[in-house]
Parts: structure tokens; sequence; C-alpha cells
């Protein structure tokens, strides 16, 4: 029925009124903050339930830390260091769609996390000197670098020093090895970082995207030298060379000096990398990396021009001009060097 002119509402019940307040206050709440997870206490032991309180607890933690529930509990220079990356990222020449992704399957936030650690040894652990970042030309570029430390570190620290010392930053595409991808969880941070299977169609689409490919010619070899090997380069391969006549690439050499002794070994034990298929098994003397110090020198760009599909003497002749300029820039490296910590 219309209402009339000077009609009134009926009276609302007390009840209806307390409701509609509570919905009305509900409104206008802001949504509690997550809460921090559960730690186990002496108590929940006690009925046996320990064990599975911890692996809450972790779960929780693990959860929270990927989803930046502890950004606020963070010291201010972690803060501060993961800003910095941030903002490099953003400025790196790279396309990417409207949720962060790249065409190989790189990602922006998840590369931001991953990045700190490598930060952190970079600045604090290994305190990685740089010289002659300038000669990093635009577009696309091979680097190429000797290779040792049992682990790819050195690879790591190239790739930090990229985005955070080189104007403007750089995203370096590692090439992994075929196994990389059989292994959880590094898989998915190894593509997510930057990093592809190391195929020849994926490293000759990369150039042509205009990206900074990073190989290392002594490949396993170099990174699993004994301690007594350390700064004598092994055989270096020849694709990386056929690769950049294929794609007019000029390429940047590398001599990094601190990773060699980095992690002393005594050599590959060969029967235990089969067993674990593994391309190398390091027999390490220590637990950890030790913290030595890193000084990585970018030499200025070399550009060959020729047929890629020469006779493997040809292309020889081109990879031995890379490797002798890499044998002097390390010479000169050691030469410098006055102290292997410091």
């Amino acid at each position: 029925m219309a209402k009339t002119v000077g009609e009134t509402r009926p009276p609302v019940s007390s009840a209806r009124a307390k409701t509609r307040a509570r919905r009305r206050h509900a409104d206008l709440q802001v949504a509690p903050p997550r809460p921090a997870p559960h730690v186990p206490t002496a108590a929940e032991s006690e009925d046996g339930s320990e064990e599975r309180s911890l692996l809450n607890w972790a779960s929780d933690a693990v959860a929270q830390l990927l989803s930046g529930g502890f950004d606020g509990l963070a010291p201010g220079f972690l803060r501060d260091l993961e800003e910095e990356i941030a903002r490099r990222i953003r400025r790196s020449p790279m396309e990417v769609n409207g949720y962060g992704y790249d065409p190989w399957g790189f990602h922006t936030e998840v590369a931001r996390r991953a990045l700190i650690s490598s930060a952190l040894m970079y600045r604090y652990w290994f305190r990685v000197e740089t010289h002659g970042i300038e000669n990093l030309p635009e577009g696309r570029i091979l680097l190429i670098s000797n290779h040792a430390g049992q682990i790819a570190l050195d690879a790591a620290m190239i790739g930090v020093a990229c985005i955070l010392e080189a104007e403007p930053p750089r995203i370096v595409r590692g090439m992994g090895e075929y196994w990389l991808p059989t292994v959880p969880f590094i898989n998915v941070i190894m593509v997510r970082t930057g990093s592809v299977v190391g195929t020849p169609k994926n490293a000759t689409d990369l150039l042509h995207h205009g990206e900074a490919v990073i190989a290392f010619p002594e490949g396993v070899r170099g990174m699993n030298k004994s301690f007594s090997e350390r700064y004598k380069l092994k055989e270096f391969g020849n694709g990386f060379m056929r690769l950049a006549l294929q794609t007019n690439t000029p390429i940047v050499p590398i001599a990094v000096v601190g990773s060699e002794e980095q992690a002393p070994s005594l050599g590959n034990f060969k029967p235990l990398a089969r067993l674990l298929a593994m391309p190398a098994f390091p027999l390490v003397l220590v637990p950890l990396p030790l913290p030595v110090k890193y000084r990585i020198y970018f030499g200025e760009p070399m550009e060959f021009k020729g047929n890629p599909n020469d006779e493997d003497a040809v292309i020889e002749a081109k990879v031995a001009q890379v490797k002798e300029r890499i044998r002097g820039m390390l010479e000169e490296g050691l030469r410098r060097r006055r102290s292997v910590f410091f």
C-alpha cells in the first residue's frame, strides 16, 4: 500500500535495532592481523602431540613466509634490501604480463624474495667487489665465465652483480643442467628466478628476445675441480661460440676470483654421482662455503663473425680467443689480490 504524506514508520523492535547496529559495526571493522604461528609449549608434549605441533608450526611459518606474513618482523636493513631489489627488478629491460610472469616463467615477486638470500651473501658473506660492469652493452649479450666452487654460487653472484650494480639492471638468464628440472622445488625456483634448461633453442630464443644469457663453457668439469687445480681453466665447449655467431651476439668475458677457494674438494666421487643421477658428487672438505673475498671482473665485449656451422677447428680458434682473455683477466685479478679472505 502506498505511503501517504505524514505517515510514519512503525517502531522498530529493540532486537532488530541491535542486529542492525551490530551489522553496521562489523562493516566498519578492519580485518584483524594474521595471527603469528603457534609455537608449541612443553605442556603439549605430555600427550605425545609435540611432533604434530612442530609440524603444524613449521608449515604455518613457511606459508606465512612465502605470503609475506613476516615482512613487518624483518630488520630494517633487510626490508631496505628487499625494496632495493624490487626497484632494480622493475627497472630491468624485460617483458612481463599483468601477473608478473615473462614468457619463460620468470616471476618478479618470487625472484624478489629469492634474491634476498643471494644479495645477503653478495654483500656480507663474500663481500663482492665488481670491476668493469660498465662494459655490459645494451641488448642481447652472452656472459662467458670461468666456473668453480662445487655449487654454482659464482653464477648467483654474477647475477646479483648485474641486478645491483649494472645500469640499467639486467636479469641474467642461466642455462641450467638437464638434471635440475628433475629436482623438486629447485626446478620451480630455477625457472621463477630467470634460469632455463640449457637447450640450444632456449638460449637462441632468449637472445633473440634481447636477454643477457650466462654460460660456463667449462661446465661440470670446471665447477667440480679439485683444490689443486684451482684457476686452471678446463677445456671450453664450442656451443657458446656457435650460438654467438648464429644470433650475432657480443660476448662479455668474465673472470671470478675467489670462487675457486670457497669449498675445497678432494675431487669427484663418480660412483655416488652415477647412483644419484647427478653430473658430479664432489668430496667437499667444509660443510658451508668459506667466507672468501669475491672479485668479479667484466671484460670488454668481444664480437665474432662467421658461419656458425663451420668446422670445429674454425670454431675452436675463436673459442681460444675468449678462453685466453678470461685466463689473462684471472691472472691479473690474482696478482692484485693480497688475501683469499680480504
